[in-house]
């Protein structure tokens, strides 16, 4: 299932060292703080039922992954829970549109998402249809398994997914904006234009085509990348380390600055 490959196992609070690191994970204090919000902004409809009653169903909501139902867009991102329940509910909301192996547009996705959260933005559902299909984003037909595969990485790891985007403009300055690393791969397997292109750096700079800048360059993007999944953030969703260095070591790694 597509929220499994996210969640992972299950947060166990005897895995932290201290009771801050705790609720910074949880993100318990945000989901105390928009509790107490929703109680003051329907007071009356709320307080009929006690208090007791309405705190208990809605952290079981969160639990259950209910909570993010109509919600606006700023809830769904503000954790990782939340943005791993709005995905989990997408898919079993459409998953029938997979089985029947229809074809839908960027923006009938959009309109999908739109019913389960009315401010959803054009942008996310956009940027996960290039990861599949590139510039023919706006126009192509996608299938379900495609989106949904793009969609879930868009959403869940955004924040990673722009500061992957700024580290390779870094270590591409003045390249074609089409332009295209690939970790795994050796000249022979780069398209002729970018290899013929590092070819001609290559011997201008050393004198041998032994080894092109494109390699070079894409050493250094695996490992800054390392360093930044290994590093951690409070603030950004990071793919776990091991799983990372697993994954980007035996699967090539294109990206595409736009």
């Amino acid at each position: 299932m597509v929220y499994a490959t996210l969640t992972g196992s299950k947060m166990s609070r005897f895995t932290f060292t201290s009771a801050d690191e705790y609720l910074a994970k949880s993100s318990v204090l945000f989901y105390l703080s928009d509790a107490v919000t929703q109680l003051l902004e329907h007071k009356q409809e709320y307080t009929q039922f006690g208090l007791t009653r309405y705190f208990a169903e809605y952290f079981s909501s969160v639990k259950n992954g209910n909570h993010v139902l109509f919600r606006e867009f700023g809830y769904i991102r503000a954790t990782p829970h939340n943005r791993a329940s709005f995905i989990r509910m997408f898919w079993r909301c459409y998953r029938q549109i997979g089985k029947s192996g229809e074809l839908l547009s960027p923006l009938e996705y959009r309109s999908l998402l739109q019913l389960l959260c009315p401010d959803f933005p054009a942008e996310v559902v956009q940027s996960a249809a290039r990861i599949v299909l590139m510039d023919e984003a706006v126009d192509c037909l996608l299938s379900f398994s495609d989106f949904i595969y793009a969609f879930q990485l868009q959403l869940y790891y955004q924040e990673f997914l722009d500061r992957v985007l700024v580290i390779y403009k870094d270590l591409v300055p003045g390249q074609s904006a089409t332009t295209v690393l690939v970790p795994t791969s050796s000249c022979e397997e780069l398209s002729p234009p970018v290899a013929e292109l590092d070819n001609d750096r290559s011997r201008q700079q050393e004198g041998t085509g032994t080894e092109t800048g494109t390699e070079t360059g894409t050493s250094a993007l695996a490992e800054c990348l390392d360093e930044l999944c290994e590093g951690g953030s409070s603030s950004v969703t990071l793919p776990d380390p091991v799983c990372w260095k697993s994954w980007s070591r035996l699967t090539p790694f294109p990206t595409t600055v736009s």
